[in-house]
């Protein structure tokens, strides 16, 4: 049995407590908030808290193995709308992410003194002090890598931190200090496992000091789409004639995203293009992205089946990351029918043919981004081919294929050491 430990539990968390689960090695699931209020409880919560909260519930059937420390994680939530961003600040502040990851981490290594599990499952930057007790207990250590490592990441953002230095405050990975980058390389020294969803993953790897541990792939799965897709005869198209391209971007508003040159992109095509993004802003001062977002349809956070719907309502998905894990967004408005422009740097090549399905750019090229929008533009049937073709592809990823696969190997993994 495992015990699994994630703070906040996105997506890809979720479905891989339910591998554990539906492999019956799921021990414990150590979180931070497990959003479950009885009914007439939550009828008197603000709708913007609900919003907010209903990120973090789970799947029912997690319910009974789910161990939850709310507290800390509700101060960082709320400590920005109240004005405390110094609680929340990068790595030193007592409520910041790091401190939360931390805080659990430590938590849940101290129930491994007074429990029979045969191996723990946990994330980069939570995973050094269960990894270090568990490597004392001679339990197994399952490593999952949602981003590319470190060292590969430092390369490329510092680089970008000097290419566009009005951008470098939406870059906190380069502000890492050496204690947390020496704690990630920890991390992986000890797993005995290390789990990654994309081919891209799996290179920065080469960048990291020798490791004793295999490294498994298992890309991520699709959401199934709410309705199928509206059948459109030849020659219409969603848009009235002579209607702008609806661009839409979604995630965490930073330069890792590669957000200057989608602005940049859309600003060389003018009207022939609307943009939305949707994502939160980082909680460093960036006048640049406050300029832009100004000038553009921002939604800051809405619930995941309104990101569906905006995605149903937009022609195409731009998401220019210069380093990425997976892109789970790309799988979910393929899933909806959209064609995607990304780049190499995230899943994309692992998802798409280019030219097929969408297009795969090279990091840092605006004008190659507003290249495709504009072919995307000129030519809508060719555009719906692609969409089509996308949602066909996104089908043979599913979340089912993803827990199997991911069972297996943790079956596997659950032999004594």
């Amino acid at each position: 049995m495992f015990l699994f430990c994630h703070p906040t539990g996105n997506a890809n968390v979720r479905q891989a407590a339910l591998a554990l689960h539906e492999a019956g090695l799921l021990g414990e699931f150590w979180t931070s908030i497990n959003y479950e209020p009885p009914a007439w409880l939550e009828r008197w919560l603000p709708g913007g808290f609900k919003a907010q909260m209903k990120r973090r519930s789970f799947p029912p059937e997690l319910s009974e193995h789910i161990r939850a420390f709310p507290a800390k994680e509700l101060v960082r939530l709320f400590a920005p709308r109240a004005g405390l961003r110094r609680l929340v600040r990068h790595e030193t502040g007592p409520f910041s992410v790091d401190a939360i990851y931390s805080s659990l981490d430590q938590r849940a290594a101290r129930r491994l003194n007074v429990s029979d599990f045969t191996g723990v499952y946990a994330y980069e930057d939570g995973a050094a002090h269960l990894f270090r007790r568990a490597t004392e207990l001679g339990l197994r250590r399952c490593y999952d890598l949602p981003i590319g490592y470190w060292r590969a990441a430092r390369e490329i953002m510092s680089e970008e931190a000097e290419r566009q230095p009005a951008w470098a405050a939406t870059i906190p990975g380069n502000r890492d200090s050496a204690a947390k980058t020496a704690n990630k390389d920890f991390e992986l020294s000890q797993a005995n496992v290390v789990f990654v969803a994309s081919s891209f993953t799996l290179k920065t790897l080469e960048h990291a000091p020798a490791y004793d541990a295999s490294v498994v792939m298992i890309p991520y799965g699709s959401p199934r789409p709410p309705q199928a897709a509206p059948v459109v005869a030849p020659g219409l198209d969603r848009r009235s004639a002579g209607a702008p391209l609806r661009v839409l971007f979604v995630g965490s508003l930073g330069q890792r995203k590669g957000l200057s040159y989608l602005f940049d992109a859309c600003d060389a095509l003018g009207r022939s293009v609307e943009l939305t993004l949707i994502g939160t802003r980082p909680g460093a001062e960036c006048k640049v992205l406050d300029s832009h977002l100004s000038r553009h349809r921002w939604i800051p956070s809405c619930p995941h089946q309104r990101v569906l719907e905006e995605m149903s309502q937009h022609d195409v998905l731009v998401f220019p990351s210069l380093f990425e894990g997976f892109g789970l967004v790309l799988l979910e408005a393929m899933a909806m029918g959209l064609p995607i422009v990304t780049t190499a740097h995230t899943a994309g090549p692992d998802l798409i043919e280019d030219g097929k399905e969408g297009f795969i750019v090279p990091i840092r090229d605006s004008a190659a981004i507003a290249d495709k929008l504009s072919w995307l533009a000129a030519d809508p049937d060719r555009r719906r081919e692609m969409g089509a073709r996308a949602r066909v592809r996104a089908a043979e990823f599913t979340w089912s294929a993803y827990r199997q696969t991911l069972s297996a190997c943790l079956a596997s993994a659950a032999l004594p050491v």
